[in-house]
């Protein structure tokens, strides 16, 4: 009989052993290799013993012929000086022929083991002797002569029958699972893809080709029959107790996200190690740290948007949901090795922990928009930095307040360009520098702005303070002026007071005055512009406080302790007018007759009009240009108040009107901007009572 098989490499596992479901396949036929190089054929002749080398026997022996690659029960049984030939088909050079000799009882009395490789060495050598041997004593018990014929082809022919053959082997074991399907698909494919089938099979290939595709059948409609119970760990493919459809398949893809997770986490291992805990860094290790954590979550959304790509292709059950279920793991576990590495490492301020903070909160974002289910104990960005969060916001509140101490100020009797103390650029570009390091933050979670904007507040009033402390020998003149007298008290005051110098503005003051303008009207605002940015985005405030009311009360504070200072500066201004009666504005007024001319009047106002001019040329050296406006504004007003106090008490006796006119005249100064010149509403109410014959409203000397 004439068997051919196609040869077959056997791939032996890394730990040197074969599962059970393998080695049912090698017992249900040989092998086969997908490259084929050709067909080794090897022929069998056995010959009757050589009488003359050995004395005659008795027994009639037979001997069972089969390759080593081939199951026991492939033997073929053949007598010896029969003439019978059989054609064996040995996977590859190492196989092995294998004769074993056996008395008519079927007793073994040795074997001969003939290498194919010998054979091949020399195939022109058909007929040999080869030696019988007893084992497991190895004791050389005789001889036997074989005539082998080697030969190899490349025939193609043979290549469907031995693939057809082997899986019709296979079927005989086939079980739903996934090494047999594949592997019956490995045999059968080659085979149907051969242009027409049928035409180019042999009347038996055919027949076997149909029984093969029969059983193929019965294997995939068990498998599609039980396709929520296949389990790879059963021999049958399938599990014997009845679980959750999901549980075993869920238990895989879970235990290999583990696995994942594993190994991306392996990368930030040295830093959460118990021995490692509080450690301390370097500023190039932390930030070399909290780089892989970066990359750890940039590592950990990719798995997850992997996961989601092969759940699209649709190649996974229904019921199952890659992504959700990877998902949770990966972010239980990021979120726990998170937790530990602020712990081990914790971070002293926002940067750079922020680069970290924001992947987090971009990693939340992303299973958001997945359609990734909330987690219990995953990923929450906001609940893992919240307390870093609001802790580096005290701490660097606590910080300016420090620099704000008397002590801390260095910038004593220095002014600026703007004639301003450096203090105050300092520490605004300070606060506007802490504004930028928490934008990040505060742009993913606007409800931080409240937390910021009160730190901000506390900085700010702190500076007014320093600035007091640190002023305080130039405000101290001024303090009488600014607190609040009953009329009784100012009236002892007066009478007890000695005479003093006329007050001379310091320096200092104005360095001072104009510090607290810049605040106003530079440096705060754009603090407050930043907080209204913020505060659109917040939709619901979830309390009674809106975004930017602390830092109003400040700027509340800061225009009263401005205005209260002018208002203080003007004071002293006036009781310089008030020390000689020829500088005394009411003085001047009551000398002032309905006859009184122009040039009596003028002589009359010549000593006020030197000083107020002096004291004008001394605050513009002192004050910056807006502070000069604002002082000379407030000390027109109160000249204003006086003369305005004196016609009140005058209103019936219109003989005063004239002087009074010509004197206020002599006060008119150089234009200015329209919004600086416009008379204060003292002045406005002087003109009004000088005004109110038609003929000296519409001279124009008089407006002014």
């Amino acid at each position: 009989m004439s068997l051919r098989r196609v040869p077959f490499a056997v791939h032996k596992p890394a730990n040197g052993s074969f599962s059970h479901k393998s080695l049912a396949y090698v017992k249900a036929g040989t092998g086969y290799i997908k490259q084929v190089s050709g067909l080794l054929k090897v022929g069998v002749t056995t010959l009757r013993q050589n009488s003359s080398s050995y004395e005659p026997v008795q027994e009639l022996y037979s001997c069972l012929l089969r390759l080593k690659s081939s199951p026991e029960e492939d033997a073929v049984r053949m007598q010896p000086g029969s003439g019978e030939t059989h054609v064996f088909f040995p996977d590859d050079l190492g196989d092995d022929l294998i004769a074993e000799v056996q008395d008519s009882k079927g007793r073994t009395c040795g074997r001969v083991v003939a290498q194919v490789a010998d054979v091949a060495d020399d195939p022109s050598d058909k007929l040999r002797w080869w030696s019988i041997y007893h084992e497991p004593e190895h004791e050389l018990v005789g001889k036997i002569q074989l005539y082998i014929i080697f030969s190899s082809s490349t025939d193609d022919n043979s290549n469907p029958r031995a693939k057809l053959r082997y899986l019709s082997y296979v079927m005989d074991v086939a079980t739903p699972t996934a090494d047999c399907l594949n592997l019956v698909c490995d045999l059968l494919y080659p085979v149907v893809m051969k242009g027409n089938v049928k035409s180019s099979l042999s009347h038996q290939e055919n027949r076997i080709l149909g029984e093969v595709q029969d059983e193929i059948g019965q294997v995939l409609a068990l498998t599609f029959e039980n396709y929520k119970s296949l389990d790879e760990s059963f021999t049958s493919g399938i599990m014997e107790v009845f679980e959750p459809a999901t549980g075993f398949l869920y238990k895989y893809f879970q235990a290999a996200a583990k696995k994942r997770s594993k190994r991306h986490l392996a990368e930030t291992d040295e830093f959460v190690a118990v021995s490692n805990e509080g450690i301390l860094l370097d500023n190039v290790a932390l930030s070399t740290a909290y780089q892989k954590m970066k990359m750890l979550c940039f590592n950990i959304r990719n798995e997850v948007f992997t996961d989601i790509q092969i759940h699209n292709q649709h190649i996974l059950p229904s019921f199952i949901d890659l992504p959700n279920l990877s998902a949770a793991t990966y972010s239980i576990d990021f979120c726990n090795r998170i937790h530990e590495f602020l712990i081990a490492c914790p971070p002293a301020g926002p940067s750079p922990p922020v680069k970290v903070v924001i992947a987090t909160a971009d990693l939340q974002k992303d299973l958001a928009g997945w359609n990734i289910s909330n987690i219990k104990g995953g990923v929450y960005a906001k609940e893992l930095f919240h307390l870093y969060i609001v802790v580096w916001i005290e701490d660097r509140r606590s910080a300016l307040l420090e620099s704000c101490k008397l002590d801390k100020v260095k910038w004593s009797g220095v002014r600026t360009q703007h004639a301003t103390t450096p203090f105050v650029d300092d520490m605004y570009g300070r606060l506007r520098e802490a504004l930028s390091d928490f934008e990040v933050i505060i742009c993913r979670w606007p409800l931080y702005t409240f937390v910021l904007e009160n730190a901000v507040a506390d900085v700010e009033k702190a500076v007014v303070e320093a600035l007091d402390k640190q002023y305080a020998d130039v405000l101290s003149p001024l303090k009488e002026n600014i607190m609040p007298m009953e009329f009784g008290q100012k009236f002892v005051q007066k009478l007890t007071k000695r005479p003093t110098p006329a007050y001379v503005v310091p320096e200092e003051l104005g360095i001072l005055l104009n510090s607290l303008k810049r605040m106003l009207d530079i440096l705060w605002p754009k603090l407050d512009a930043q907080f209204k940015s913020w505060g659109s985005c917040i939709s619901d405030y979830g309390t009674n406080q809106a975004v930017g009311d602390r830092l109003s009360e400040v700027t509340v504070m800061l225009r009263t302790k401005f205005r209260n200072n002018v208002q203080a500066v003007v004071e002293k201004l006036v009781e310089n007018t008030r020390m000689q009666n020829a500088t005394t504005l009411k003085k001047i007024l009551q000398g002032s007759k309905e006859s009184a001319t122009e040039q009596n009047v003028g002589a009359r106002m010549q000593s006020l009009k030197e000083l107020l001019i002096s004291t004008m040329l001394h605050l513009h050296s002192v004050f910056e240009t807006h502070v000069f406006i604002a002082t000379c504004r407030a000390f027109w007003d109160r000249m204003g108040q006086d003369v305005l106090s004196f016609l009140e008490n005058r209103k019936e006796n219109s003989s005063w009107y004239k002087g009074c006119r010509l004197a206020v005249s002599q006060l008119l100064g150089n234009s200015l901007q329209e919004k600086d010149i416009e008379p204060p509403r003292s002045i406005m109410e002087v003109r009004s009572m000088l005004c109110k014959e038609s003929h000296i409203q519409n001279d124009n000397a008089f407006y002014y």
